[in-house]
């Protein structure tokens, strides 16, 4: 099967968050399940392909061919979709060139695809122009596409003034395709032209088309009920593995689960943190936004340091920067605060904490919690969309503590139960070498993915 893979970030080219880990592992994955499979992404500042063609840059990394869509005046910027003041005010007129060239490309290369797989709002034209420009191309007449909605809250809406910048027919500017309360819906588009739409666990999946969780777009999806399905995302344990884990202090496993203290020792010491083994060490990693449970984080967190440690990395809203930079004034020595994007700070973090912070408002998947999982390090979670699908509570058996209701004094609940279990070494130590052994690999995705591609080429 001919896959052409499309998505804004794919690891180590360019990332800002869990999209660009999933967009580098499940095209690997998918190759070793027999596709043929090429990964179209923007040619970002920084990114040095082995090939430079005319308007694309090309690498092959394994079995797997990577393309690089050219546009300086597009994509050579300092970050990918904007700054820490807003998005890029052009995001739509630089994602539509990409989508109409990833078509071209396709054609250029002669690689007629049998699905074309892309991924959130950034891609989402893609499906459209294939089905509006080339609905008459032989070239693309067994093409059939296939949309991962990763975050629905995220869905590319501009002001109806850019249509012209789309070239589309102006029919097309309705509620029944791309027109959203008066605006442009990019993530729409997708929905309404893919084949089959998945999202990123069984239960986001069944939100999505709620008023809850739907964003507004909750009655178009229900109306693709029948073609939309969750499948779990996965990680990349050549990536993830305290094992093999070049980035972290100490390697280590569930056999050798003492060396983990050895890391959070150093990691303490690194931050500035009082070095202490007996006191519990949160950790959060990922972007601080309300969506994240930052919100809550920042209104538990004096609470929490009362009695705990925690270390926080990653860059967002800019009042949560201000708000968590006031609490690090006043508590230095047992709260690390890091604004920025720091990948072996990352793998440190997992290694070195006995316990990761996911208090998410709502989580699609989430690939923290299984980070986290084989580094020994147990999630305490909001039960919520793939959250609820991988984190079942200590008390039921499961590897992890989890709350239900979005509030502060649930998490500081959470914490307290985790301090407790922390507390018994014995019954702690059984806990994090359970927890590694847990297998969220990408073999078992790619399979459901593959049978999606069946699906989607039996429809007509």
């Amino acid at each position: 099967m001919k896959v052409a893979f499309c998505s804004s970030e794919v690891f180590p080219f360019a990332k800002t968050g869990g999209l660009a880990d999933v967009c580098a592992a499940l095209p690997l994955a998918l190759a070793k399940k027999g596709c043929t499979v090429k990964v179209f992404m923007p040619f970002y500042k920084g990114i040095k392909p082995k090939k430079v063609i005319n308007n694309y840059g090309y690498t092959k990394e394994k079995n797997v061919e990577f393309y690089f869509i050219k546009n300086d005046k597009f994509f050579k910027r300092e970050n990918l979709y904007g700054t820490s003041k807003g998005d890029y005010p052009d995001n739509l007129e630089r994602f539509s060139f990409y989508s109409r060239e990833v078509l071209s490309l396709l054609k250029k290369i002669g690689f007629s695809p049998d699905i074309i797989h892309s991924n959130d709002w950034q891609t989402s034209l893609i499906s459209t122009y294939l089905k509006v420009d080339y609905q008459n191309d032989p070239f693309f007449k067994k093409t059939k596409c296939v949309l991962t909605i990763h975050n629905l809250a995220y869905q590319g809406i501009f002001d109806k003034a850019k249509w012209p910048f789309l070239n589309i027919a102006q029919d097309y500017f309705t509620m029944d395709y791309l027109e959203y309360y008066g605006k442009i819906n990019l993530l729409k588009a997708g929905v309404v032209f893919s084949d089959v739409i998945t999202t990123v666990s069984p239960t986001y999946a069944n939100q999505i088309q709620t008023q809850d969780h739907g964003c507004g777009l909750e009655g178009i999806l229900r109306k693709r009920k029948d073609n939309l399905c969750g499948i779990l995302n996965a990680i990349d344990y050549k990536i993830w593995d305290p094992c093999s884990d070049k980035l972290i202090y100490k390697k280590y496993s569930s056999k050798t689960i003492e060396e983990k203290a050895l890391n959070k020792k150093k990691l303490q010491k690194d931050l500035g943190l009082v070095v202490d083994k007996d006191k519990l060490l949160l950790g959060m990693v990922g972007r601080l936004a309300e969506q994240k449970g930052i919100d809550l984080v920042c209104a538990s967190l004096s609470n929490i340091l009362k009695k705990h440690q925690v270390v926080i990395l990653g860059l967002g809203d800019e009042g949560y920067h201000k708000r968590l930079k006031k609490i690090q004034a006043k508590h230095r020595k047992i709260f690390s605060l890091n604004l920025k994007f720091d990948e072996k700070l990352a793998h440190r973090i997992y290694a070195a904490c006995d316990c990761f912070l996911m208090p998410s408002k709502f989580e699609p998947c989430g690939l923290s919690q299984l980070i986290s999982y084989k580094y020994a390090t147990v999630p305490i979670v909001h039960h919520s969309g793939g959250l609820a699908d991988t984190v079942l509570d200590v008390e039921k058996g499961g590897g992890g503590f989890v709350f239900y209701n979005y509030d502060k004094k649930e998490l500081i609940n959470a914490i307290a139960r985790a301090q407790e279990v922390f507390k018994d070494k014995t019954t702690w130590k059984k806990l994090i070498k359970r927890i590694t052994h847990y297998n969220f690999s990408w073999d078992k995705a790619a399979s459901s993915y593959m049978e999606v591609y069946k699906k989607c080429q039996s429809l007509q």
